[in-house]
């Protein structure tokens, strides 16, 4: 049996552990509260620990502007880790800080345009198979991602950051170096061509009135 002082000390522990616990989530809090341009300057002046922070911010956004070239979830992720060992190496010559987010974009489309050049080589699609099967449900979802991939690669960029992981318009417009109401309207005539590609393809209006 234990003795009283060990009892409390155990009390005592894990007491610490909590106030732990709960000072790291505080400090999670305050550091996503930290300006963005506070945040590059102090990893320009040797805050590493800034650069986690930002890699937490950008990361999923990197991850589907990667997808919405690569069509590949796998390969996405590996060029957004590539993304930030170029961003963590050349920050330093980050001129203007509050262009962080339109500048990790900028080196996301030139390591996704060097994936694709040498997918080329290996001639891998990344579109699924066409299912031949309309009464298939897979047909449906076959026919919007082939939607999706007939727009434009800036349309396609805008889509993808929306509905990949449910992006606001203003991180899309940090991200992309575009006005709000420049991504609203982009995307107005994104989902008009992908609700005009859904109809030539069989698609009833209710199937698509909710883009």
């Amino acid at each position: 049996m234990r003795t009283f002082q060990e009892q409390n000390y155990t009390i005592l522990t894990k007491a610490d552990q909590l106030k732990l616990q709960i000072s790291k989530h505080k400090m999670t809090i305050e550091s996503n509260r930290e300006p963005e341009e506070q945040l590059v300057e102090a990893v320009q002046n040797g805050h590493l620990e800034s650069f986690s922070i930002l890699y937490r911010r950008y990361y999923s956004s990197m991850v589907a502007l990667a997808y919405s070239a690569l069509g590949n979830r796998d390969l996405a992720e590996d060029a957004a880790q590539e993304v930030f060992a170029i961003a963590c190496r050349d920050l330093a010559f980050l001129r203007r800080s509050d262009r962080f987010g339109a500048w990790l974009a900028g080196i996301c489309r030139n390591i996704t345009r060097q994936m694709i050049r040498q997918a080329t080589k290996t001639t891998v699609s990344n579109l699924p198979p066409q299912v031949q099967s309309q009464d298939n449900p897979e047909h449906h979802l076959d026919v919007v991602c082939r939607a999706v991939w007939q727009l434009r690669p800036a349309e396609r960029e805008l889509i993808v950051l929306r509905y990949y992981d449910g992006f606001s318009q203003a991180q899309i417009s940090k991200v992309l170096d575009i006005s709000p109401s420049a991504v609203n309207g982009r995307l107005i005539r994104a989902k008009r061509k992908i609700a005009k590609f859904l109809k030539r393809n069989g698609f009833a209006e209710d199937d698509y009135g909710t883009l």
